[in-house]
């Protein structure tokens, strides 16, 4: 009987089952596709940041950012976020920056002139600038597969297109069924992402993520050679990015509504090419391509910032990123392992992401969701 199930095999519980099996548990995942990273891991525009004014949040990202650096599979290219911060946001932006220099993170202040050098962008209505020189891309579903790698050669199991179906705790073991078998298990952690809300209710638990879609838009080759860093302009929340010749682009519409809705929302496209074309005019003359877009699940909760620990006795979320999985993973998995081992997570303190904060009304205030 394994000691832990881990369920979904994402790079969030890729890094969880590789952790837990380094501390010499039995671990067993199960995944309901046919293979891993096959939801918001693998559709991710593959960004790590510091940049956050949570200072748990800005932590997660560090201490995540520091091992994908290790690990050759993630691909790590330190291109940069630079954020183009306004008039409005002048004083927010400043205390995040004082917070994340506070937590000895790297993160520059920058004059417009200064950010001009990285992308060239229109200043109306911009205070000033942040850059983050550790920010970048990962490979997810190379750091994935490496996770799962080691996880199973530390002895762990992984089981594909097994859906957990239903689940139930009795005389302090965890009963899992699937379409294929029935497993037992100490401890149940959740690392189901967009889909944790319904499989909460599997288990007869209201657990508050929901799935919200987003997109990502790809233009074709660009006529003239680029390396833009991971550009947010606060003031809309567009953002783009160099991916080789083309430059990737997007922006959450913050109309959409929760669900599992599919497929490309090219009516979103005219509002997203608005706010982009005001701040970089130089988008005018790249083609778009449709067939390299590409479209996928940010997992919010109420606070959008996730939920992580112990929700009930042997059962744990690490789930509910709002679209920052991908960033915070290598050190999430470190900690749900503290979890389980020591019971209580201990190399960081993450007491503002436990479940019971909704239940008391203590919504956290992250301004840097995009």
């Amino acid at each position: 009987m394994p000691e832990v199930l881990v369920v979904g095999a994402g790079i969030v519980g890729a890094a969880c089952a590789y952790r837990l099996a380094e501390a010499g548990l039995e671990v067993l995942v199960l995944e309901k596709e046919t293979t891993f990273a096959q939801g918001s891991t693998g559709k991710s525009a593959a960004g790590v940041r510091v940049q956050f004014s949570e200072p748990l949040n800005i932590l997660l990202s560090y201490h995540s950012i520091l091992e994908y650096q290790r690990i050759l599979e993630a691909s790590y290219r330190p291109i940069g976020y630079l954020f183009l911060v306004p008039e409005a946001l002048r004083e927010a932006q400043e205390e995040a920056l004082a917070t994340q220099r506070a937590l000895g993170v790297p993160v520059e202040k920058l004059s417009l002139k200064e950010a001009q050098s990285h992308v060239p962008f229109r200043e109306e209505g911009l205070a000033y600038a942040t850059f983050g020189p550790m920010d970048g891309v990962i490979d997810p579903h190379g750091v994935t597969a490496h996770y799962l790698r080691e996880a199973r050669r530390l002895g762990a199991r992984v089981r594909f297109s097994e859906p957990l179906v239903a689940a139930r705790r009795k005389k302090g073991v965890w009963r899992v069924e699937t379409p294929l078998a029935a497993y037992e298990a100490s401890f149940l952690l959740l690392c189901t992402g967009a889909w944790t809300g319904e499989v909460g209710k599997r288990l007869g638990l209201e657990i508050p993520i929901q799935p919200v879609r987003r997109m990502v838009f790809a233009t074709a080759p660009a006529p003239f050679p680029h390396a833009f860093p991971l550009t947010i302009d606060l003031a809309t929340g567009f953002y783009l990015r160099s991916e080789g010749a083309r430059v990737l682009m997007g922006r959450s519409n913050p109309d959409e509504p929760p669900g599992f809705s599919e497929g490309m929302d090219w009516g979103w496209l005219a509002p997203t090419l608005e706010a982009g074309l005001s701040r970089f005019p130089f988008l005018e003359g790249l083609a778009l391509d449709r067939r390299a877009s590409w479209w996928g699940y940010y997992e919010v909760t109420p606070d959008a910032n996730p939920i992580l620990g112990f929700v009930e006795e042997g059962l744990l979320v690490a789930a509910g990123f709002s679209g920052h999985g991908v960033q915070q993973a290598a050190m999430v998995g470190r900690l749900m392992a503290e979890e389980v081992v020591h019971g209580k997570a201990r190399s960081l303190d993450i007491t503002p992401f436990r479940l019971d904060r909704f239940r008391q009304g203590r919504f956290l205030k992250e301004k840097g969701i995009v």
